[in-house]
């Protein structure tokens, strides 16, 4: 289902071709993939990331899609990877009071968030280190990102995997929005939340290891 097919079947559903209403179909769909991305955590939002800390700077900007961190690595000269323990930046200032202090970096911290000046997203936020890097080094993040919504590529994982989960999502928020008919809405949120651990059971199974789990029943 691309985003031309789901406009169509958002309003045959409704049976709303209202103007208002029509114009308001983007914030529907985004507030859909919106509760769906943070309602499970399937492969298709993870990515892995290299950047690069350098020395005396103890802070690591995070990418632009950035969601949660799935693991923080530093990659040594010899090619050697140290995956730093999550803390709370509190922790890392009383471990590391000063930042002059340096080494190999063991922990990490989601030090700030995003930015936004002028309606527009400026910093994507920061980690902090400790110890403060004491030499430049390769750094790979594996996190969950936000994937690019259907309305401005046309097409997307949910979409093309997942229509039907999109779709009840989506006139979850436009009964709410046209504050529908009350036994619609609820069979609606009903359908959304069988498609929701169809997908959730799903991505359980993808992440099993049949070796040692067995073959599922």
């Amino acid at each position: 289902m691309n985003y031309a097919e789901l406009t169509q079947a958002i309003q045959d559903y409704t049976d709303n071709q209202e103007t208002t209403f029509v114009s308001s179909i983007p914030t529907f769909v985004r507030q859909a993939e919106e509760r769906i991305y943070n309602s499970v955590r399937i492969p298709e939002l993870r990515k892995n990331a290299t950047g690069s800390v350098t020395a005396s700077n103890p802070y690591l900007a995070r990418p632009d899609d950035f969601l949660a961190v799935l693991s923080l690595a530093v990659v040594d000269g010899s090619g050697d990877y140290s995956y730093l323990l999550a803390k709370e930046v509190a922790f890392v200032r009383e471990a590391y009071p000063s930042a002059s202090t340096t080494g190999l970096p063991r922990f990490y911290a989601i030090f700030d968030g995003d930015v936004f000046a002028g309606g527009a997203e400026t910093s994507s936020g920061n980690f902090i280190l400790g110890p403060t890097p004491d030499d430049d080094y390769v750094v790979e993040l594996h996190y969950f990102f936000e994937p690019a919504s259907i309305i401005d590529t046309t097409t997307s994982w949910l979409g093309d995997n997942a229509e039907n989960l999109l779709l009840y999502a989506c006139l979850v928020e436009a009964y709410t929005f046209m504050k529908g008919d009350a036994d619609l809405l609820a069979e609606y949120s009903t359908r959304y939340m069988t498609a929701l651990q169809e997908l959730a059971a799903l991505d359980r199974e993808l992440k099993r290891d049949e070796y040692r789990n067995g073959s599922g029943r």
